[in-house]
């Protein structure tokens, strides 16, 4: 690893962005013991509807039950292993069944039937049941975990907002689980999920690729993050009427936005994969599943108050902005991948001091694995 020297200090060494069984270790280590955003809650719209994700190494099913209430399950048919649902999304209307013996499960996971079941009174139907997995709504998405005791919620998930807004209370005054989806964009990186969470979390290199981006938000073009200071969302350029690719006015105010966020932009990361973006009149929330070293997909979602989406209202300024944004980062990572296998890297890089709370996410990191933090 890089020694940190004067203002720099060393980042990860590069096997730690291209090596599989690092990867394994950070599935198992990370993406199955800590809380997973899964799914947006409203996706999911009736009883029978259903969505698969990719937790870690395991995919799970989300899915409504008859009492409307979201509930998830390993994706896996108790029978011989079969994967039960094999769509990424889609509708039941009673039951799930596993396509390949027809065992089949009630929508709280119960098995239900199954061919010459009636032959076989010894078998316990809710022994036999789907694999439950923990979830948790909130604002609005469902958040899962695979833990065998998962993590306090409010010490993780609700303490990363928390400690990046300066309160536990800011994030309300949007009331993101009341608002409706305008757009989502997936992008397919291929970049490890590292990559991608340092650079959301550092600006230093907003005035190189993001030039829409610092017309709106000038502070950015000298290099320190929102994410550097606690509590602090940069402030719109005087010219810009709205958080828009040209500067154009946006829609109204959300209605529990005060006037001390008005015209202002918070970027905050909640670990392991989840970016949330907000600014007076809509939320960008980004969901990362990491697929591979060298892949990984995000799930982009706008989100603005439902009359304006119900109203048909042009969304394209703002969601352009943050689209453009999107692709440039994600071709910064895409190009960064490579040299991650590079014997110019394998003692990694370095932070400049604008960049030094990334540091904080690699010991987050390391520590998860089991490894040495002594950087």
């Amino acid at each position: 690893m890089t020694t940190a020297v004067g203002s720099l200090l060393a980042t990860l060494p590069g096997d730690r962005y291209t090596d599989p069984d690092n990867f394994r270790r950070e599935q198992e280590r990370i993406f199955e013991t800590e809380w997973f955003c899964a799914v947006r809650a409203a996706d999911l719209e009736g009883p029978g509807a259903f969505r698969t994700v990719q937790v870690g190494r395991e995919s799970v099913l989300v899915t409504r039950n008859r009492r409307g209430e979201l509930r998830a399950f390993l994706n896996v048919c108790r029978h011989r292993g079969a994967r039960l649902c094999t769509e990424q999304a889609g509708q039941v209307r009673r039951s799930l069944q596993c396509p390949y013996h027809a065992w089949t499960y009630d929508l709280d996971g119960r098995l239900t039937a199954a061919p010459n079941l009636t032959r076989m009174p010894d078998v316990d139907r809710t022994a036999f049941g789907l694999h439950t997995v923990p979830l948790r709504e909130w604002l609005g998405y469902a958040w899962v975990c695979l833990a065998a005791e998962p993590p306090s919620f409010e010490e993780t998930v609700m303490a990363d907002v928390a400690e990046r807004l300066g309160g536990g209370e800011v994030i309300g005054h949007y009331g993101i689980e009341s608002l409706a989806l305008g757009r989502r964009h997936t992008y397919d990186v291929a970049a490890n999920w590292k990559l991608i969470v340092e650079n959301f979390m550092e600006c230093y290199h907003c005035a190189t690729i993001h030039p829409e981006l610092t017309e709106v938000l000038p502070e950015f073009a000298d290099g320190f993050a929102a994410q550097y200071y606690v509590g602090h969302g940069p402030s719109f350029a005087p010219e810009a009427e709205g958080f828009t690719v040209d500067g154009r006015a946006g829609f109204a105010r959300l209605p529990g936005v005060p006037d001390a966020h008005d015209r202002r932009y918070y970027a905050l990361t909640v670990r392991p994969q989840v970016f949330v973006n907000l600014v007076p009149d809509h939320v960008i929330w980004h969901r990362m599943f990491p697929m591979a070293a060298d892949r990984t997909v995000v799930e982009c979602d706008w989100l603005y108050a439902p009359d304006v989406v119900a109203s048909g209202a042009d969304l394209s300024p703002s969601v352009e902005l943050f689209h453009r944004v999107n692709v440039q980062d994600f071709d910064a990572c895409e190009r960064t991948q490579p040299a991650m296998a590079s014997r110019a890297y394998r003692q990694g890089g370095v932070l400049v001091p604008s960049e030094h709370h990334i540091g904080e996410f690699h010991t987050w990191v390391t520590e998860r694995l089991g490894e040495d933090t002594d950087r």
